[in-house]
Formats: C-alpha cells, sequence, structure tokens
C-alpha cells in the first residue's frame, strides 16, 4: 500500500508532532491536578526526563503514545506500511532507550508509572488513573514507613516474686 500524501505533506504533518504536552499527556495532568496531586513537568535532571514528576512520590510517569513505544497487542500501534525498516528500528530504538531510563530511575529508588495513551480512552481512563493513585499512594506509604530502631537490650538482673526481702522498715 502507497503513501496517500507526497514525501513533502509527510514531512509537514510528521513535523507537527511533538513530545510535550501531547492529549494523552495532559489528560493525565489535569487529572492529577484536580485530584490533588502536584507535580513537575519534563525535569532534564531525572534520568530520561519524565512527562511528570512528582518528587514527594519519588514517581515518575511517563505517558507513552501507542505508535511512538511500540505498543504491542494495541489498537493503535500499527507499522506503516511504507519505509518498514526504518518505523522498526525507530521504534525499536525507542523502546530499548525507554527500559534503559525505567531502569536508571527504579536503580535510584524511583518508582516508574508508565500510561498509554489507549488507557485513557473515555471508558477507561478512570480506572486507569485510580490504578494510578492506588501506585502512587502505596509508593508513598512504602517511602515514610518508620525504620526499625536498634534496641540496644542490655541485661539487668530481674528479681523473682518468691525472693526473700529484708522488710523495709
Amino acid at each position: 500500500m502507497t503513501d496517500k500524501m507526497t514525501p513533502s505533506q509527510r514531512h509537514y504533518c510528521m513535523s507537527r508532532i511533538h513530545s510535550k504536552a501531547t492529549k494523552p499527556e495532559l489528560k493525565v495532568r489535569q487529572w492529577l491536578w484536580r485530584h490533588g496531586y502536584r507535580y513537575r513537568l519534563n525535569v532534564k535532571s531525572v534520568p530520561g526526563k519524565p512527562d511528570i514528576v512528582m518528587r514527594k512520590y519519588r514517581t515518575a510517569i511517563f505517558v507513552n503514545g501507542c505508535f511512538w513505544h511500540g505498543h504491542e497487542g494495541c489498537d493503535k500501534f500499527k507499522l506503516p506500511q511504507t519505509n518498514r525498516e526504518f518505523w522498526v528500528s525507530k521504534i525499536k530504538r525507542n523502546q530499548e532507550r525507554d527500559q534503559r531510563n525505567y531502569q536508571v530511575l527504579r536503580d535510584n529508588g524511583w518508582q516508574v508509572i508508565v500510561v498509554w495513551e489507549c488507557q485513557l480512552q473515555p471508558k477507561m481512563m478512570e480506572q486507569t488513573m485510580l490504578q494510578v493513585e492506588l501506585m502512587l499512594n502505596e509508593h508513598f506509604l512504602a517511602l515514610h514507613q518508620p525504620k526499625p530502631v536498634p534496641y540496644d537490650f542490655q541485661e539487668m538482673p530481674v528479681s523473682m516474686a518468691a525472693e526473700d526481702f529484708p522488710p523495709l522498715i
């Protein structure tokens, strides 16, 4: 199947696709903000430059487009028929980079949450975001569990109830 657009039209369309403030990302951000969660956007100092960074929760949220990140088994992920080698290589590199970034974050004690574009459809959005909220709260609680204090136990002689004590008078 050939491309329905000329190369210049295709180039123009592809040049309009950006990685920040996408519609799926805006949906996640709006939901989080409405539910009282505060965050920072695209923090360069955090590996992988996540879409949403919640330092209080030590959580990085990536909102991935199903096509660009190769969401297997998803209706929105379909490789183009033209220039197939390029697209297979491109998507594979994206997936490898994602996995490296996720691992670096996990190794540094961060929780990584990946929200896929297809999970933000109207019928699934609320359930998806409630799962995100649950993961945030569980991680927050795990981070703030009181750490056990080592107790220095020194054995003291214990008197027995059957021992004879001298009178107190």
